[in-house]
């Protein structure tokens, strides 16, 4: 059955092919810089397994290296003009989104119909069809717009050379998540706040929980690095085995109000400051207030949701 490993060797292989055109982008004085970076990431995707958990760790370190000492540049890949775009817009229209749109379709569908097909493994099947996703809308994308064969990956390095080393922040801050678990993080909120919470309170627990999940979320970055400190924590220890909630409605709107601590932190720097950057804003934390009136009442609405649909 097909599991994780294509999609890992897939996406290191286009991690792979971003080095080896940061190798040949003159543009960029900072190349081989971007060329290594990309290329551990590869390695990362490719043989993670093989090295181990040492192996990986010299990787991470090195990545940080590279980030924490500047040596990652912006080149100018040889890719559509600027005046070509806007004629491909003005020709096309709103109809230039469909590619994008065959990926959470695809992921849809494979989601719903192909679970039980034995093709593929049961768990991994949403990650699995998005990844068949990504490949279809490629193909919609060559057979319609006839683009030259390497622009899929020059348009695909230009961004990433513009979000740099941010666009694996997400992937470093869910890890940190796990360390955190690991070391009994969750175990220690989990003690606070079972001498803070009054005896028999769902409500106290519940906004505890959502509340929690967002300032982690602030703290860390990610609602993935803060989802298994606080479930450990406060979801399952007390709303799910005390209170007998319904796990599945906790921890997916759980999930939620941690995406509202996303809205509200500069440490989510590939959603908030990341954008800024690239439009040149004056101030770098636009991004988060322009959220904050969002997402504070967004914050109250999943307290309350987590409090009718979970129990």
């Amino acid at each position: 059955m097909i599991g994780l490993q294509p999609l890992y060797g897939l996406t290191g292989a286009v991690f792979a092919a971003f080095a080896l055109l940061s190798v040949g982008d003159r543009t960029n004085r900072k190349r081989f810089g971007n060329a290594a970076f990309w290329g551990l990431i590869a390695i990362s995707f490719f043989f993670g397994d093989l090295l181990g958990d040492l192996g990986n760790g010299f990787l991470v370190l090195a990545l940080v290296a590279l980030a924490g000492f500047g040596a990652l540049g912006r080149g100018q890949p040889p890719t559509t003009s600027a005046e070509e775009k806007a004629e491909s817009s003005r020709r096309r229209g709103n109809a230039l989104f469909l590619p994008a749109l065959v990926i959470p379709v695809t992921a849809l569908l494979g989601t719903l119909f192909l679970k039980n097909s034995g093709w593929i493994e049961p768990k991994q099947v949403t990650l699995v069809s998005l990844g068949a996703g990504v490949l279809l809308a490629l193909a919609v994308g060559y057979a319609w717009l006839r683009p030259p064969a390497l622009a899929p990956l020059q348009e695909g390095r230009r961004l990433m050379d513009s979000v740099g080393w941010a666009a694996i922040l997400p992937q470093m801050l869910a890890a940190l998540g796990a360390v955190f678990a690991l070391a009994g993080v969750g175990d220690v909120v989990g003690g606070i706040a079972g001498r803070i919470l009054p005896e028999g309170s769902l409500f106290a627990a519940v906004a505890v929980y959502a509340l929690g999940m967002a300032v982690f979320t602030m703290i860390m970055g990610n609602a993935f690095a803060a989802f298994p400190v606080m479930t450990g924590a406060v979801a399952l220890p007390i709303l799910i085995r005390g209170f007998h909630g319904d796990p599945a409605a906790i921890c997916a709107i759980g999930m939620l109000a941690g995406f509202c601590g996303t809205l509200m932190t500069p440490m989510a720097a590939n959603f908030n400051i990341v954008p800024a950057a690239l439009l040149d804003l004056k101030d770098r934390n636009a991004v988060v207030k322009a959220q904050v009136a969002t997402a504070i009442p967004l914050l109250a609405c999943n307290v309350l949701l987590i409090y009718f649909l979970g129990f």
